[in-house]
């Protein structure tokens, strides 16, 4: 247990961090509590954020709940905090999807701390990146990454991009033939006045990216058939930089496991210069999740496709203030 109880400043400073997480269509749909008599964190599901089109089993609502847990520890190691943390520890509460336990009688995880600077930096970027491989030192470290936190990441080989291409095209047609697929994207798309510097959640349309004029990346456009006035076109990468990120299993822990992992390759790959963008277009849907991956490969289960290369760093959108989302007891 902490040896001092935690200043309230210190308290908003790690939930700001967690904050910080990617989720999808930028929802953010997580609370926190601060228990200062035992130093504890709860992260907590919104689900008044979910998306019942989009995510109907709530995978991704538990991807973004992981991620910003794994900020969270990242932040408390960067101020010299011991974490230790226990996933879904009452079944009775639905809600409760983490404890971390911040100790200052310990010493921090110094690896963690290396990565604080990533946080704010990570953005998720919809322009058009290089024609540029990435090292296979760097894809090898971010592999590691990954299985630190109990997930596995994968660079496809070229036959399986294709693939994983044709199921992105494959969805994209079944949206025009099903509109209510959008009542999601629409609920948390920020256009006009609601995006010029009000909005505290959702997409804004300075972080749309350029239309796509030609290419085959993998990148949602959020404007849809929408105009957006002063939005360019692009030509975006013929052969995009993939990587798929997913576990064993299929349980709830095994999807806040992903999150973390998620958040701790994306925070190195931001360290080690790259742009980093986010695709889950292939698999909201349970058969073309089962389509995107490698039946050679022992990941069982696939949360996320990666879009990595050199680029331009993407935009940062709008996050809730931390007294919206911090309960203290």
């Amino acid at each position: 247990m902490s040896a001092q109880p935690l200043e309230t400043m210190n308290v908003m400073a790690l939930v700001a961090a967690a904050t910080a997480a990617p989720s999808l269509h930028n929802a953010q749909p997580w609370r926190f509590r601060h228990h200062p008599a035992d130093a504890t964190l709860e992260v907590r599901a919104d689900f008044e954020r979910a998306m019942p089109h989009t995510d109907p089993d709530n995978r991704a609502l538990y991807l973004g709940c992981g991620a910003a847990l794994f900020n969270l520890r990242v932040a408390a190691a960067d101020s010299g905090l011991h974490t230790g943390t226990r996933l879904l520890p009452d079944p009775a509460d639905r809600e409760l999807l983490a404890v971390v336990q911040l100790d200052d009688s310990e010493r921090p995880d110094r690896e963690l701390a290396t990565l604080f600077p990533g946080i704010a930096r990570r953005h998720t970027s919809r322009h058009p990146f290089q024609e540029k491989p990435v090292p296979a030192a760097v894809q090898d470290a971010l592999c590691d990454a990954a299985l630190r936190e109990g997930a596995q990441l994968a660079f496809p080989e070229a036959w399986h991009v294709e693939s994983l291409l044709e199921h992105v095209r494959d969805v994209e047609g079944r949206d025009s033939l099903h509109p209510e697929g959008r009542e999601d994207i629409e609920r948390w798309t920020r256009t006009g006045a609601e995006s010029a510097g009000t909005a505290v959640d959702g997409i804004p349309e300075d972080a749309f990216g350029p239309r796509k004029q030609r290419g085959r990346a993998p990148v949602r456009d959020f404007a849809g058939r929408r105009a957006v006035p002063g939005r360019p076109a692009a030509v975006f990468e013929t052969v995009p930089h993939l990587a798929l990120l997913g576990t064993r299993n299929d349980h709830p822990a095994d999807w806040l496991r992903a999150g973390q992992a998620l958040e701790r390759v994306l925070l190195l790959a931001t360290l080690d210069g790259l742009a980093t963008s986010l695709t889950s277009h292939a698999l909201e849907q349970a058969d073309l999740r089962e389509l995107a991956r490698d039946p050679r490969s022992a990941m069982g289960f696939v949360h996320m496709v990666l879009r990595l290369g050199y680029g331009p760093a993407g935009t940062g959108t709008p996050r809730r203030p931390v007294h919206d989302v911090l309960e203290i007891d």
